[in-house]
């Protein structure tokens, strides 16, 4: 795997997040303290998360690294590689820094929360520095949250109340793919591509196509992905008849509005791309900007990378994309996640697929705000929004699904009010989703009324009555009523 992260944009990182915590200590002799010892203090720490990994695997990797724990005012550290290896073997016991203490007397006669701040920044610390090899292990994370809760309990003694959850470093594990079942013992081991598809059949393109057409609307997205098949068909075919094959980016911008199906889609889509040979595996990976950027300075690269980890060989499905660039913020967190996400498809250009998703006018505006972006993500889907017939067919599919059918009259007022839902339309329309929010609100509504019946046969445990879908109107006190004619 490709790095992720230098020693010295792990220095850099390192720097920013002490200057900020130095500027939470008002005080200026807590200050000037923190400032002399949080470095050697730092070090010993990371020594103690390295031996927690493994002890004996320590790299010149971890040299440098452990080299750039230095922050303004304080001496470059020069250690060699037997220093650091000699003081991960030997790490013993972890003991909070002197200025811990010093920072809970403060906090109890302030009430501010520099304790527990402190220890906060400590884990994400640790942490930046656990992935020296790119990896958060379950070993690090535990050692880290050892440290964090050792800390929480000289707070809590204290009687110092905290504000906000404690971190969990089991958050930031780098979790290994699961690995593929292996063949059954009485049949002969095989081998190479013949074992991997023995393992797990990938579906058929023809199925998955099928599924692709039964989805309501959306009919020039279905012509664009099989318009995308054919073309990297042709590819292959040119490479196998050794013509030359322009570049082409499979990466993909999905605009529209909430609830017009982008997920879905994309989930097919990452079932195609493994039908046609593109991705070894055709896994989705949703996140939002949620799941790449972390709130602290640091650990935003940690978090993206671990989505990125496990969309290898599928899809990473990023909805609402637009939220990683802040025009506004030139600091933003999300530039970060942007570059290392950046930087992952081109290392695993032969299979990564990456869909950004988003309403039109902010995408467009995210995409043509980065080059990087610009050059990799120039094939654009559109998803109109579903009018009222089509609204209606969603809901009447749900209702089939599920077991439930509309009596004469509550068809023809959902098929009323879906209709003028669609032409009212705002900023706020949610498409299949406010189908959605309609269907369980009915059926909530319909499993008040039915239990109040003595033993409801199985057509009215089915039935949905029009006072189902109706919201109930409120009279002048407050008090929800039905609708009359209901």
């Amino acid at each position: 795997m490709g790095s992720t992260i230098t020693a010295s944009e792990a220095h850099r990182q390192y720097e920013e997040a002490v200057t900020a915590f130095r500027k939470l200590i008002a005080d200026p002799g807590l200050r000037m303290e923190f400032s002399r010892q949080v470095d050697g203090y730092v070090r010993r720490c990371v020594l103690g998360v390295w031996q927690a990994d493994n002890a004996s695997a320590i790299t010149p990797r971890h040299v440098e690294f452990y080299n750039a724990v230095y922050s303004g005012g304080n001496a470059v550290p020069s250690a060699l590689y037997w220093e650091v290896a000699t003081g991960v073997a030997s790490f013993d016991l972890f003991q909070p820094p002197d200025f811990f203490e010093k920072f809970r007397q403060y906090d109890q006669r302030k009430g501010t929360c520099l304790a527990r701040r402190f220890v906060d920044e400590l884990t994400l610390i640790l942490l930046l520095f656990a992935a020296v090899d790119n990896l958060v292990s379950e070993a690090e994370a535990g050692f880290v949250n050892a440290c964090s809760d050792a800390l929480i309990a000289l707070c809590d003694k204290d009687g110092l109340r905290p504000d906000r959850p404690a971190l969990n470093a089991g958050d930031f594990v780098s979790r290994p793919a699961p690995p593929q079942p292996s063949a059954p013992r009485q049949n002969p081991p095989a081998t190479g591509k013949k074992e991997q598809a023995e393992q797990e059949e990938p579906p058929k393109l023809e199925e998955v196509l099928a599924e692709l057409d039964s989805l309501c609307g959306l009919e020039q997205v279905k012509k664009d992905v099989k318009s995308l098949i054919n073309l990297v068909k042709v590819r292959k075919l040119r490479q196998e008849a050794g013509l030359p094959v322009p570049p082409m980016s499979l990466h993909l911008v999905f605009l529209g509005n909430p609830g017009t199906g982008k997920t879905t889609v994309a989930r097919l889509l990452a079932k195609i791309y493994r039908c046609i040979g593109v991705l070894s595996q055709g896994q989705l990976v949703e996140v939002d900007r949620s799941g790449l950027v972390a709130g602290f300075v640091g650990q935003t690269a940690i978090k993206t990378q671990q989505a990125v980890q496990k969309a290898i060989g599928g899809v990473l499905f990023i909805d609402e994309a637009y939220a990683l660039a802040s025009q506004d913020n030139g600091n933003d967190f999300g530039h970060e996640a942007i570059e290392v996400l950046l930087k992952n498809m081109e290392d695993h250009r032969d299979d990564l697929i990456v869909i950004v998703a988003g309403y039109t006018g902010p995408m467009e505006k995210f995409i043509h705000a980065n080059p990087g972006l610009e050059s990799r993500f120039n094939k654009y889907f559109f998803f109109e929004d579903y009018n009222g017939g089509q609204l209606m067919e969603i809901f009447l599919s749900m209702c089939r699904k599920n077991g439930y059918q509309l009596s004469s009259q509550a068809e023809a007022w959902a098929r009323e009010d879906l209709r003028e839902l669609y032409e009212r339309r705002d900023e706020n329309f949610g498409n299949a989703r406010d189908v959605r929010n309609l269907f369980e609100k009915a059926v909530s509504r319909q499993a008040d009324r039915v239990a109040r019946l003595d033993s409801p046969t199985k057509e009215q445990l089915m039935q949905l009555l029009p006072q189902d879908l109706k919201e109930p109107e409120q009279d002048e006190t407050g008090d929800t009523q039905e609708k009359e004619g209901s």
